[in-house]
């Protein structure tokens, strides 16, 4: 099989879990047999990692011929179904209300992409930023029309997209070459803002959905927003779960002798709604006037991160609850393998990679039960994400009974032998057979 694959963002450069299971699953693939070329916004430098081919839409050229192709069939297409139109936009994917007029003056001092159209050869190039910044609809719109040029060079059987910024992609190369979509859906425009959703997004999520011929969804939570808010058929969602690549672990981390007889609770994730951070914040308030020596750590950068730096300031919590901003690479190692408890109080979590990599150092974890990741993780605890005193009472019990701790990583360990990316290889392998056997 050859799978044209679509995606925002890719290791070592990633905001998020998306970046991290487009690697963990093309990998798998690789390994199964299937031939993988994988088109970003922009590549980095460094070449391929191996098992796969990296294609960058910046700057990509294409003939006068294909050029009108794109333009025929790409603008009556957005203009009709979507409403997707090649405007400017203060659009980031987790855009408070509240950030709208700073992202308006952001955008309209931005000069973060160039253009160069040569009308009389027909061919152009752009120069993507590849972000998730205020102009990220504009670049939504661009990649859409580069994937689409190097869909009209590349070999293929299956077109294979991931979220919403390269639906349009995905299905302007399904109407430019016949050949079959499947769209990914890691988190719904409902996951990431509640009922205060951006129609955009939303409109061409379900734009994509709808019009692919098969959907996969991370988890049975995330196939059911799916059905209920864009009515797409039930017999068309696939849930293919997410996995996560177990390293061989080299460094083992040494914990200060300062902290040796203190407990460390972890957050690590977008500090913004989504991820319910103050909800932890709150259960870590109840846990402190219970819980000597305990140290609370939220790890990473969002919207509602300074409300919260002031928000510690004013229950008189700082000195045990720490801002570790956002890390990478060995950071994250680090950080999980000092941790003794793991949270994820996540409001809507179409799925969770980061439990199963805590869990990959032995850390026990405790998740909301509104997580996709909760459904095939048993023996974890388990809190609704509202409730921060059980998610308290929860976190003390771990933290004062070293043995309930050790039952929950033994348990856990045995699930974790299950959870893996070749298993998700194969359920997309025969997705991509049953379609393309049927493909035009």
């Amino acid at each position: 099989m050859q799978i044209l694959m679509l995606g925002w963002e890719f290791p070592p450069h990633i905001s998020g879990g998306l970046g991290t299971a487009c690697f963990g699953m093309t990998q798998a693939l690789a390994q199964k047999g299937a031939k993988v070329t994988f088109v970003l916004p922009k590549t980095n430098k460094g070449g391929d990692p191996g098992f796969l081919k990296l294609r960058s839409a910046s700057g990509t050229m294409i003939d006068y011929e294909a050029a009108r192709r794109i333009h025929s069939v790409g603008e009556p297409m957005w203009k009709d179904n979507v409403r997707f139109m090649p405007v400017m936009s203060p659009l980031m994917p987790y855009l408070t209300p509240e950030s709208y007029l700073q992202a308006i003056h952001d955008l309209e001092h931005s000069t973060n992409f160039s253009e160069h159209t040569n009308i009389e050869t027909g061919t152009f190039t752009y120069n993507l930023k590849g972000g998730y910044g205020p102009d990220l609809m504009t670049e939504v719109y661009r990649y859409c029309r580069l994937a689409a040029a190097i869909g009209l060079q590349e070999h293929f059987d299956v077109i294979h997209a991931h979220d919403w910024m390269t639906y349009p992609a995905g299905l302007l190369i399904h109407a430019l070459t016949g050949k079959p979509l499947v769209c990914h859906i890691h988190a719904t425009e409902y996951d990431r803002s509640g009922e205060n959703i951006n129609t955009q997004v939303a409109a061409i999520e379900r734009a994509g959905l709808l019009g692919c011929d098969r959907v996969v969804a991370v988890s049975r939570l995330t196939r059911d927003v799916v059905v209920q808010r864009y009515g797409v058929p039930r017999e068309k969602v696939t849930v293919v779960y997410n996995a996560v690549t177990r390293p061989e672990i080299e460094h083992r981390y040494v914990i200060p002798p300062r902290l040796r007889h203190e407990k460390r609770v972890l957050f690590l994730g977008r500090v913004t709604y989504q991820k319910g951070p103050e909800y932890f914040m709150e259960a870590a308030r109840l846990v402190l006037q219970k819980v000597e020596h305990v140290r609370f750590y939220m790890a990473g950068s969002g919207d509602m991160l300074p409300g919260l730096i002031r928000r510690a300031s004013q229950l008189r919590i700082g000195r045990r609850f720490h801002f570790a901003g956002f890390l990478r690479g060995e950071e994250v190692n680090r950080i999980f393998a000092l941790s003794d408890l793991y949270v994820m109080p996540s409001v809507s979590e179409p799925f969770g990679i980061t439990p199963l990599e805590a869990m990959l150092y032995d850390v026990p974890v405790l998740l909301s039960r509104q997580s996709g990741v909760s459904e095939i993780l048993h023996h974890a605890l388990k809190a609704d994400f509202w409730d921060t005193r059980d998610m308290a009472d929860k976190i003390c019990a771990v933290l004062q009974h070293p043995a309930l701790a050790q039952e929950i990583v033994a348990n856990c360990r045995e699930e974790m032998k299950t959870i893996r990316w070749e298993n998700a290889a194969e359920q997309l392998i025969s997705i991509y057979q049953s379609l393309a056997g049927g493909a035009a």
